[in-house]
């Protein structure tokens, strides 16, 4: 058998099993050669060739001795990547049996069932500040690659403040740091979905290998299996085959693992049992940072735009609760200033982003009325959340749940799980006793006075 005899019988297995199973398992497969009924083939990992043995043997077998050839069985050997094809080194052989037909539907390649990697969130352009400085330095440290000394790195936070980007980060600086690692990034609902397939298409032994295989697993939004039992199950089972094995676990959230509604206990014990790190919202100058770094890029891509002198200031300002609307607001200005062929002054950029300055002046969030109240005490943020009741602590926390209550639109309950998991009677009870307080303290109404102005908003609608 030559060379090009197999890549004839690589175009029938191309019809016979499909697109994406001959693109992600027959087509990395390279011929090497054919002694006595053993068809031998250089394959990138052992995974592939075991995989490939396992669910595509008898398709390969069938198309080839159709060909006239006289072929047994298959064998694997690992392409050393050192000297090319040269003095490969053999795979660990696999099961003799067959696996059933409806099987060659398999599960895709780390690459396929993996998230596209975004090429902007490297390290390089993550603007660190306080905010997110120790989640910026857990990351670092994990995608050194070295051995794991937190297991699983949970990030969370909410949205727009770097979870997915730290996470992507990561993925880059393993793949560069440590080439031959099989890194695995994807969403929670990507790990559903192949979940359901995996159910679907009876190869769950594929799917657990698929996915236990990897050296750093690495999932987004786990909040998103939260309630969905079975699929709690089978990741509770990987998450703990992949730890006990020291293979690293990346996850993030919207929320602390104690604050998902819906995940069992046992997995959030696991996943308590990590470095859990949360992203602050953003500090005015971490906004200023991350816009004069935007700034940067965008220039490159609308040549002949000038920002004027105030601009970033005024975004960084006004536009406080999302990392992503800050640069949404700046594509829009350069886009403009492209367009019209001018500078983009600070009334200009008023009159252009009227609508996201609007919005954001009338949206506060509880995350920052506590910072803001946490600063303006000068205690710090943890306390300000935490348990203790000394009256430092306990009086500005009962006036950060009455700013929450009148300045923002979220529920009792909301409120009490923002504040440390608190059941929703004692944000009642805060808000009752700064009502009082209000009366007799001149005091107290000076400090919410100078509170509302710091956070330029107004009560919030009945």
């Amino acid at each position: 058998m030559t060379r090009e005899t197999w890549g004839k019988v690589r175009e029938q297995l191309r019809a016979s099993v499909g697109q994406n199973n001959f693109s992600a398992w027959i087509e990395p497969l390279e011929f090497s050669d054919l002694s006595d009924g053993v068809l031998t083939f250089l394959v990138p990992s052992v995974f592939m060739g075991n995989w490939v043995d396992r669910y595509f043997r008898e398709s390969i077998l069938t198309e080839v001795n159709a060909g006239g050839e006289s072929v047994r069985r298959l064998a694997f050997r690992v392409r050393d990547s050192a000297n090319d094809a040269h003095d490969p080194q053999p795979a660990r052989e696999a099961a003799p049996e067959p696996a059933p037909r409806e099987a060659a539907v398999s599960l895709p390649s780390f690459a396929q069932t993996g998230a596209k990697l975004d090429e902007k969130f490297t390290f390089s352009s993550f603007v660190v500040g306080k905010p997110n400085e120790l989640a910026h330095a857990a990351a670092r440290r994990v995608a050194e690659g070295g051995a794991v000394s937190f297991n699983p790195l949970f990030l969370y936070g909410g949205v727009g403040l770097g979870k997915t980007h730290l996470m992507h980060a990561i993925a880059w600086e393993l793949k560069e740091r440590s080439p031959e690692k099989r890194v695995l990034y994807l969403s929670a609902e990507k790990f559903m979905y192949r979940f359901v397939q995996a159910l679907r298409d009876r190869d769950m032994m594929g799917f657990k290998e698929l996915f236990r295989s990897v050296d750093v697993l690495i999932v987004d939004d786990i909040q998103f299996i939260a309630g969905k039992d079975s699929t709690q199950e089978e990741f509770f089972h990987t998450f703990n085959a992949l730890v006990d094995l020291r293979k690293q676990v990346i996850l993030s959230a919207d929320c602390a693992p104690g604050d998902i509604e819906g995940m069992e206990h046992r997995i959030v014990s696991r996943l308590q049992s990590g470095l859990v790190v949360d992203l602050h919202p953003t500090s005015y100058e971490l906004r200023l940072g991350i816009l004069q770094s935007k700034c940067q890029y965008f220039a490159q891509q609308f040549s002949g735009v000038v920002i004027g002198d105030g601009v970033l200031e005024l975004l960084a300002h006004r536009i406080t609760g999302n990392v992503r609307v800050l640069e949404g607001a700046l594509t829009r200005l350069f886009a403009h200033g492209s367009f019209m062929h001018r500078e983009i002054d600070v009334d200009l950029a008023q009159e252009c982003l009227r609508d996201l300055l609007r919005a954001s002046d009338t949206r506060i969030t509880v995350d920052e009325i506590q910072r803001k109240v946490a600063d303006h005490f000068n205690i710090k943020l943890s306390d300000l959340l935490g348990p203790k009741r000394n009256r430092i602590y306990a009086r500005p926390r009962q006036i950060a749940m009455y700013l929450s209550k009148n300045m923002t639109d979220r529920s009792l309950p909301d409120i009490a799980r923002r504040f440390g998991g608190r059941d929703h009677t004692t944000i009642m009870h805060g808000i009752r006793k700064i009502d009082q307080l209000r009366v007799d303290d001149r005091q107290i109404e000076e400090d919410i006075s100078m509170l509302r102005r710091a956070l330029g908003g107004h009560e919030a609608p009945a």
